[in-house]
């Protein structure tokens, strides 16, 4: 009987094993289709030319989309610089002080902007940039993009803060050591690895928002101006070119979605091997 019974958890784990393998390889196998499909229409238009020259008139063949990276890392950059550190500190708030009730509302918010669709985030901050400079502008549109990365990396700073042993908050405190150096010279440094990661993983998502940018950066076909002026990006790009009526465009946006894709699948591969455990070639 025992036999029997062992036989037949062991039968229905093998099942259930074989049902979840057959679930992941078919989620992947969607994502690897995807990605195929995106690499094989975007491959023919992509060359160093359409990487480093300007859009062409419309109706004109060829150009590229050089103003579109040069504004997409402007945006993002500066979008990362505003949006990161302000997600790291209420992060590393909220993983030592997780009880209190600021942590609660703090907490709440965060979950609350993480949970509005990106459209909506643009809109407001259209409203309270946009109509007052009376211009679209790349500060409007990294404005946006920070409200987007902000509750990403702070709700990810809370959580690896939180998974940082309590004894290491202790060894130091029994050491005579103030708390808030325990909390910037030992915590944050042990919980660096995972705040790291959410930061690329928070550039990666804010990347590929276009919605916002409709309402802020608005987009431009030529270089920018500076901060306050519109400003071409890698999503608004892709978003001009394939509703357009013309096949050469909608080649050009198929290149300019391989290239915003590769740019996302490096930052999340460079994530994960950032926080990938170290191996030590040691005894």
């Amino acid at each position: 009987m025992r036999e029997a019974g062992y036989a037949r958890r062991r039968l229905a784990g093998q099942a259930f094993f074989a049902w979840t393998a057959l679930c992941a390889l078919l989620a992947c196998s969607i994502l690897f289709v995807i990605l195929g499909y995106i690499a094989w229409q975007g491959a023919g238009a992509l060359d160093f030319s359409f990487l480093t020259r300007l859009p062409k008139p419309v109706g004109e063949k060829g150009g590229g989309i050089a103003n579109a990276i040069v504004g997409s890392a402007k945006v993002v950059g500066l979008a990362a610089l505003l949006g990161l550190p302000l997600g790291a500190a209420g992060g590393l708030f909220l993983g030592e002080h997780p009880r209190s009730r600021l942590s609660f509302w703090v907490r709440y918010a965060a979950d609350a902007i993480n949970g509005i669709p990106s459209i909506l985030i643009g809109l407001i901050v259209y409203t309270l940039l946009v109509l007052p400079m009376k211009r679209f502008s790349a500060l409007a549109g990294s404005a946006a993009l920070a409200v987007i990365m902000t509750p990403i990396v702070l709700r990810n700073t809370e959580e690896f803060i939180r998974l940082v042993p309590d004894s290491l908050r202790e060894a130091g405190l029994a050491l005579g050591i103030p708390r808030w150096k325990v909390t910037l010279f030992i915590v944050l440094p042990a919980a660096s690895k995972g705040i790291l990661t959410g930061c690329l993983l928070a550039i990666s998502r804010a990347a590929g928002e276009t919605a916002p940018l409709l309402f802020t950066a608005f987009g431009n076909r030529y270089w920018d101006n500076g901060w306050f002026e519109p400003i071409a990006t890698l999503p608004m790009a892709v978003y001009t070119y394939a509703v357009s009526p013309y096949e050469d465009w909608h080649r050009q946006a198929w290149a300019a979605a391989l290239i915003l894709i590769l740019f996302v699948l490096a930052l999340n591969a460079a994530s994960r091997l950032w926080l990938r455990p170290a191996t030590s070639g040691g005894n």
